[in-house]
């Protein structure tokens, strides 16, 4: 199961490390994270999304992460309710065949154009986990020469 956990941290250097380090310790790859200060510059929120079977374990590592010096507090926002949110870019090339393609996918796709010339199209899309799997298969038949994505951000409601 992912579990989405959230910690406010000190913004000082090494933290991100000492962090992640814990995580790789116990076995457990993380499958996103984001950082960011918060409106507070000395404070940082993490947002951790783990895949993690075992309760006992994760609320080991959740116990670890409370002793760190330098964590403020442990969230553990997979049992809360929450809203989640990923950015993602995708570069396609457009070669002349796809036009066609593009101007019947162009109406469905949900975000931003960036850049749209005869060349190339850069999208801006952000959305749930769920949300940017959909816009992928979507932009798939194109030819998605790049795609990059961000961590997830989460804010409990």
């Amino acid at each position: 199961m992912k579990h989405t956990i959230q910690a406010l941290v000190e913004n000082k250097f090494g933290v991100l490390a000492r962090i992640s380090s814990l995580f790789s310790a116990r076995g457990y790859n993380i499958d996103s994270l984001a950082v960011g200060e918060t409106y507070d510059p000395t404070v940082s929120c993490m947002t951790i999304v783990v895949n993690a079977g075992d309760e006992k374990i994760l609320e080991q590592i959740k116990k670890q992460l409370n002793k760190l010096i330098d964590v403020i507090t442990v969230i553990d926002l997979t049992k809360r309710e929450y809203i989640g949110r990923e950015l993602m870019l995708v570069k396609i090339n457009l070669a002349k065949e796809s036009n066609h393609l593009w101007a019947s996918v162009k109406p469905k796709i949900r975000g931003n154009i960036l850049i749209e010339d005869k060349n190339k199209i850069v999208i801006e899309l952000v959305g749930d986990t769920h949300f940017l799997k959909e816009q992928i298969v979507l932009l798939k038949p194109l030819g998605i020469v790049e795609l990059v994505r961000t961590g997830k951000i989460a804010i409990a409601v």
